[in-house]
């Protein structure tokens, strides 16, 4: 296996470059390319998904794939040829090869869809290589995993964008619109979070080869293999940003505003054992297994503007989807369970309107343009927009909406919130990944409709 020789010849060495300047450009891709030649590290459900969204783009070139599942491999490999495209270079001989993808020059950008451990060592190896990273979430499990993403990106100029695809929701992004044209007034507070019955994904993904679908790990099918073992390691909110990103969008986090604080606490964990007896039995082995995450985490965050953000994680629990946002100012607030607003002056006094006219009249200028052509793309449209963001920031190699700083901060709820439930609710500092930048930072302009300059 060819080493990482290579990896610091194609670097460029710029220090803070791209905190300072974030429009200059580094990398391989520039505007002048008419395809981003765009290589996928993990084609497993999530990978291929964006895959899919790919593969109908005529401005990407597909030029290689790596997952060292080869039955992943023939699946992608058959979408790709199927839709007339030329078939990529392949890797995953071992769960290092991915450095020799890394390490051809015909590729622009990387996108990574693996399990969660592997997220942080393959962006940073990525953009040591000098691509346009395009990371999953969550991005980072540790602080010190935090702070590798935003060093790596500012040591070589690469840029980093975490693929949260809820800040592309419809709704998220008319509500987004009505903050910015100022319709709740100044904010006040945010609620939000993932809450999500995810037993059936965390056990054989919801198949039963192994006498009653309660098996994971070495046993277990998809994310089950390495998913669950967080609830049996773990005590936190350990899958923060589908809630947390549109909200920091909405408050300009690292953009003016950071989060300064947070405190978190935890129930009783009880909703994966009684799963287990539930669906295997009382005396399958799964049952003796002791699982650490609470069936509820609660956090609380403070930002340096003064909002509150409550943010909950419940998957082990049984309950309907939501991921629970509201949106509240001095002028009115929005709740998404309900789908109702309430705005001084506009609404009845003490009455909730229904929120579809409001979010009709705000609906974001890219859904009114893209939206029919959105339309099957993967959870409801919004994965359209995710990959249209990141293709067209990484053709002109210009920062994207959603940037190495963000991925840190929003990723740094995980550690942090473990840390204040294992001290009984105390308090932790957010580090300020921007190293007092984000006073300065201008907010991004989330309402334009193009992405290209």
């Amino acid at each position: 296996m060819n080493s990482r020789r290579n990896f610091i010849k194609k670097s460029a060495v710029v220090g803070a470059g791209i905190s300072l300047a974030p429009n200059l450009s580094f990398g391989y891709a520039s505007a002048k390319n008419e395809k981003l030649k765009l290589a996928f590290l993990g084609v497993g459900l999530r990978g291929t998904n964006h895959l899919n969204n790919a593969i109908h783009r005529g401005d990407v070139e597909i030029t290689a794939i790596c997952d060292i599942d080869p039955s992943r491999i023939d699946i992608a490999n058959k979408k790709i040829t199927e839709a007339g495209r030329k078939k990529p270079q392949v890797f995953g001989k071992d769960e290092h090869d991915y450095l020799n993808m890394l390490e051809l020059e015909e590729i622009d950008a990387v996108i990574i869809s693996t399990p969660w451990l592997w997220h942080t060592r393959m962006a940073v190896d990525s953009m040591k290589a000098g691509k346009y990273t395009g990371l999953e979430v969550s991005a980072a499990q540790t602080i010190e995993e935090c702070w590798d993403l935003v060093n790596t990106s500012e040591e070589t100029g690469s840029h980093l964008m975490i693929l949260e695809n809820v800040n592309y929701r419809r709704d998220v992004l008319a509500v987004l619109n009505m903050v910015k044209q100022n319709v709740f007034g100044e904010l006040l507070h945010f609620r939000c979070g993932y809450q999500h019955d995810l037993r059936h994904v965390k056990f054989n993904n919801g198949k039963q080869p192994y006498g009653g679908g309660v098996e994971f790990g070495e046993k277990g099918l998809s994310e089950a293999k390495w998913r669950t073992q967080h609830s049996v390691l773990r005590n936190g909110d350990v899958y923060p940003t589908h809630g947390v990103g549109p909200i920091a969008a909405m408050c300009d986090i690292n953009r003016g505003n950071r989060f300064v604080s947070i405190t978190s606490h935890a129930t009783k964990a009880r909703g994966l054992h009684r799963y287990i007896v539930n669906e295997g039995g009382a005396d399958h082995p799964n049952a003796k297994v002791n699982f650490k995450l609470g069936d509820v985490i609660t956090s609380t965050v403070e930002t340096a503007n003064g909002e509150t953000i409550i943010i909950t994680h419940d998957t082990n629990s049984p309950r309907p989807y939501s991921l629970g946002f509201r949106v509240q100012g001095v002028n009115g607030l929005w709740e998404v369970d309900g789908s109702r607003i309430y705005v001084e002056g506009k609404s009845k006094p003490h009455k909730w309107d229904d929120a579809q006219e409001w979010l009709k009249k705000y609906d974001h200028p890219i859904w009114k343009k893209y939206g029919e052509t959105a339309t099957g793309a993967g959870h409801g449209g919004m994965d359209y927009f995710v990959m249209k963001a990141f293709v067209e920031s990484a053709l002109d190699n210009v920062a994207p909406p959603m940037d190495a700083y963000d991925a840190a901060a929003w990723s740094a709820i995980t550690p942090l919130s473990e840390a204040s439930i294992e001290n009984n609710g105390q308090p932790q500092d957010f580090p300020d990944f921007t190293r007092g930048r984000w006073i300065a930072r201008k907010p991004y302009d989330w309402m334009k409709e193009e992405y290209r300059r």
